[in-house]
Protein backbone atom coordinates (compact mmCIF):
# COMPACT_ATOMS: atom_id res chain seq x y z
CA UNK A 1 0.00 0.00 0.00
CA UNK A 2 1.34 3.43 -0.94
CA UNK A 3 0.00 6.83 0.09
CA UNK A 4 0.84 10.30 -1.19
CA UNK A 5 0.78 13.77 0.29
CA UNK A 6 -0.69 16.32 -2.14
CA UNK A 7 0.76 19.86 -1.83
CA UNK A 8 4.32 19.98 -3.25
CA UNK A 9 4.10 16.22 -3.88
CA UNK A 10 1.27 15.68 -6.38
CA UNK A 11 0.51 19.34 -7.09
CA UNK A 12 2.35 22.64 -6.82
CA UNK A 13 1.46 26.31 -6.68
CA UNK A 14 -0.17 27.34 -9.98
CA UNK A 15 1.24 30.78 -10.75
CA UNK A 16 -1.03 31.35 -13.75
CA UNK A 17 -4.09 30.61 -11.63
CA UNK A 18 -2.74 32.97 -8.93
CA UNK A 19 -2.23 35.70 -11.54
CA UNK A 20 -5.84 35.33 -12.70
CA UNK A 21 -7.10 35.47 -9.11
CA UNK A 22 -5.13 38.68 -8.55
CA UNK A 23 -6.75 40.18 -11.65
CA UNK A 24 -10.14 39.59 -10.05
CA UNK A 25 -9.01 42.00 -7.32
CA UNK A 26 -7.81 44.56 -9.84
CA UNK A 27 -4.14 43.65 -9.35
CA UNK A 28 -2.02 43.26 -12.47
CA UNK A 29 1.00 40.98 -12.32
CA UNK A 30 2.80 38.73 -14.77
CA UNK A 31 3.81 35.10 -14.78
CA UNK A 32 7.43 36.24 -15.19
CA UNK A 33 7.29 38.49 -12.10
CA UNK A 34 5.75 35.73 -9.99
CA UNK A 35 8.31 33.18 -11.22
CA UNK A 36 11.17 35.55 -10.38
CA UNK A 37 9.76 36.11 -6.89
CA UNK A 38 9.09 32.45 -6.13
CA UNK A 39 12.61 31.27 -5.12
CA UNK A 40 12.96 33.90 -2.38
CA UNK A 41 9.42 33.19 -1.16
CA UNK A 42 10.16 29.46 -0.89
CA UNK A 43 13.48 30.10 0.89
CA UNK A 44 11.58 32.20 3.44
CA UNK A 45 8.93 29.48 3.78
CA UNK A 46 11.54 26.73 4.24
CA UNK A 47 13.37 28.76 6.89
CA UNK A 48 10.14 29.22 8.87
CA UNK A 49 9.27 25.53 8.59
CA UNK A 50 12.75 24.55 9.80
CA UNK A 51 12.15 26.76 12.85
CA UNK A 52 8.94 24.84 13.62
CA UNK A 53 6.43 27.25 12.08
CA UNK A 54 4.25 24.46 10.68
CA UNK A 55 2.56 25.61 7.46
CA UNK A 56 3.30 29.38 7.08
CA UNK A 57 1.01 29.88 4.07
CA UNK A 58 0.47 33.60 4.60
CA UNK A 59 4.19 34.28 4.99
CA UNK A 60 4.98 32.48 1.74
CA UNK A 61 2.29 34.39 -0.14
CA UNK A 62 3.26 37.73 1.37
CA UNK A 63 6.90 37.45 0.26
CA UNK A 64 5.86 36.13 -3.15
CA UNK A 65 3.50 39.03 -3.83
CA UNK A 66 5.77 41.72 -2.36
CA UNK A 67 8.69 40.60 -4.51
CA UNK A 68 6.42 40.43 -7.54
CA UNK A 69 5.63 44.11 -7.04
CA UNK A 70 2.23 43.96 -5.35
CA UNK A 71 1.98 46.90 -2.95
CA UNK A 72 0.12 46.67 0.36
CA UNK A 73 -0.54 42.97 -0.17
CA UNK A 74 -1.86 42.07 3.32
CA UNK A 75 -5.57 42.45 2.36
CA UNK A 76 -5.16 40.34 -0.79
CA UNK A 77 -3.25 37.65 1.13
CA UNK A 78 -6.12 37.50 3.62
CA UNK A 79 -8.61 37.26 0.72
CA UNK A 80 -6.66 34.51 -1.02
CA UNK A 81 -6.53 32.55 2.24
CA UNK A 82 -10.29 32.94 2.80
CA UNK A 83 -10.87 31.73 -0.79
CA UNK A 84 -8.43 28.82 -0.53
CA UNK A 85 -11.04 26.13 0.32
CA UNK A 86 -12.98 26.87 -2.90
CA UNK A 87 -10.17 28.16 -5.11
CA UNK A 88 -7.09 26.26 -4.00
CA UNK A 89 -3.94 27.80 -5.50
CA UNK A 90 -2.08 24.47 -5.31
CA UNK A 91 -3.56 22.92 -8.46
CA UNK A 92 -0.73 22.50 -10.96
CA UNK A 93 -0.15 18.72 -11.24
CA UNK A 94 3.42 17.44 -10.85
CA UNK A 95 3.03 15.18 -13.86
CA UNK A 96 5.69 12.52 -13.10
CA UNK A 97 4.32 11.98 -9.60
CA UNK A 98 0.75 11.67 -10.86
CA UNK A 99 1.91 9.18 -13.49
CA UNK A 100 3.76 7.22 -10.80
CA UNK A 101 0.51 6.93 -8.83
CA UNK A 102 -1.28 5.73 -11.97
CA UNK A 103 1.45 3.19 -12.70
CA UNK A 104 1.17 1.82 -9.17
CA UNK A 105 -2.62 1.57 -9.42
CA UNK A 106 -2.28 -0.27 -12.75
CA UNK A 107 -0.03 -2.77 -10.94
CA UNK A 108 -2.91 -3.46 -8.49
CA UNK A 109 -1.17 -1.65 -5.64
CA UNK A 110 -3.60 0.11 -3.30
CA UNK A 111 -2.89 3.85 -3.61
CA UNK A 112 -4.29 6.60 -1.42
CA UNK A 113 -3.85 10.22 -0.37
CA UNK A 114 -3.24 11.62 3.10
CA UNK A 115 -3.11 15.42 3.11
CA UNK A 116 -3.46 18.31 5.50
CA UNK A 117 -5.94 20.37 3.51
CA UNK A 118 -8.96 22.62 3.76
CA UNK A 119 -11.80 20.13 3.35
CA UNK A 120 -12.39 20.09 -0.42
CA UNK A 121 -9.38 18.11 -1.59
CA UNK A 122 -11.33 15.33 -3.32
CA UNK A 123 -13.30 17.92 -5.30
CA UNK A 124 -10.09 19.74 -6.28
CA UNK A 125 -8.36 16.55 -7.43
CA UNK A 126 -11.42 15.62 -9.50
CA UNK A 127 -11.55 19.13 -10.98
CA UNK A 128 -7.92 19.05 -12.14
CA UNK A 129 -8.15 15.44 -13.34
CA UNK A 130 -5.82 13.58 -10.97
CA UNK A 131 -8.23 11.73 -8.63
CA UNK A 132 -8.48 8.57 -10.73
CA UNK A 133 -5.65 6.39 -9.31
CA UNK A 134 -6.52 6.95 -5.66
CA UNK A 135 -8.78 4.48 -3.88
CA UNK A 136 -9.01 6.78 -0.85
CA UNK A 137 -8.49 10.54 -0.45
CA UNK A 138 -8.11 11.44 3.23
CA UNK A 139 -8.43 15.20 3.82
CA UNK A 140 -7.58 16.48 7.30
CA UNK A 141 -10.06 19.32 6.83
CA UNK A 142 -12.88 16.77 6.66
CA UNK A 143 -11.54 14.21 9.09
CA UNK A 144 -10.60 16.80 11.72
CA UNK A 145 -7.19 15.22 12.33
CA UNK A 146 -3.91 16.56 10.90
CA UNK A 147 -0.68 14.77 10.09
CA UNK A 148 1.47 13.77 11.95
CA UNK A 149 -1.28 12.56 14.32
CA UNK A 150 -1.16 8.73 14.21
CA UNK A 151 -4.95 8.59 13.92
CA UNK A 152 -4.99 9.99 10.38
CA UNK A 153 -2.61 7.23 9.25
CA UNK A 154 -4.66 4.60 11.07
CA UNK A 155 -7.84 5.91 9.45
CA UNK A 156 -6.26 5.68 5.99
CA UNK A 157 -4.94 2.18 6.63
CA UNK A 158 -8.42 1.00 7.57
CA UNK A 159 -10.01 2.76 4.60
CA UNK A 160 -7.59 1.01 2.24
CA UNK A 161 -8.04 -2.37 3.94
CA UNK A 162 -4.28 -2.37 4.43
CA UNK A 163 -3.95 -4.12 7.77
CA UNK A 164 -0.78 -6.20 7.76
CA UNK A 165 0.44 -4.78 4.45
CA UNK A 166 3.81 -3.11 4.05
CA UNK A 167 3.05 0.59 3.69
CA UNK A 168 5.00 3.51 2.21
CA UNK A 169 4.04 7.19 2.46
CA UNK A 170 5.45 9.85 0.09
CA UNK A 171 5.57 13.51 1.08
CA UNK A 172 7.61 16.69 1.22
CA UNK A 173 7.28 17.54 4.92
CA UNK A 174 9.69 15.91 7.34
CA UNK A 175 7.50 16.60 10.37
CA UNK A 176 4.10 15.78 8.87
CA UNK A 177 4.95 13.10 6.34
CA UNK A 178 8.19 11.34 7.26
CA UNK A 179 8.02 11.56 11.05
CA UNK A 180 4.28 10.91 10.93
CA UNK A 181 4.67 7.78 8.83
CA UNK A 182 7.59 6.45 10.81
CA UNK A 183 5.67 7.09 14.03
CA UNK A 184 3.14 4.44 13.01
CA UNK A 185 5.72 2.01 11.63
CA UNK A 186 5.32 2.85 7.95
CA UNK A 187 8.20 3.36 5.53
CA UNK A 188 8.55 6.85 4.08
CA UNK A 189 9.85 8.61 1.00
CA UNK A 190 10.91 12.21 1.64
CA UNK A 191 10.48 14.19 -1.57
CA UNK A 192 11.21 17.80 -2.53
CA UNK A 193 13.58 20.75 -2.49
CA UNK A 194 14.91 20.35 1.03
CA UNK A 195 15.64 16.64 1.29
CA UNK A 196 18.98 15.46 2.67
CA UNK A 197 20.46 12.03 3.25
CA UNK A 198 18.82 10.13 6.11
CA UNK A 199 20.44 7.35 8.15
CA UNK A 200 17.34 5.19 8.34
CA UNK A 201 16.77 2.17 6.11
CA UNK A 202 13.03 2.83 6.26
CA UNK A 203 13.33 6.37 4.82
CA UNK A 204 14.06 6.95 1.13
CA UNK A 205 14.87 10.40 -0.29
CA UNK A 206 14.22 11.89 -3.74
CA UNK A 207 14.61 15.39 -5.16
Amino acid sequence: MITFDVGQTLVELDLDFLRRRLEQRGITSTREALEAAAPAAWRHYDALVSQGAGHPWRSLMTVLLERAGVADCAPVVDWLWSEQPRHNLWRQPIAPMVELARDLARCDIRVGVISNSEGRLAELMTEIGIADPFAVIVDSGRLGIDKPDPRIFAHTLAALDGAGARTLHLGDSWAADVAGARGVGWDALWYGRQVTAVDDPHVLVAH
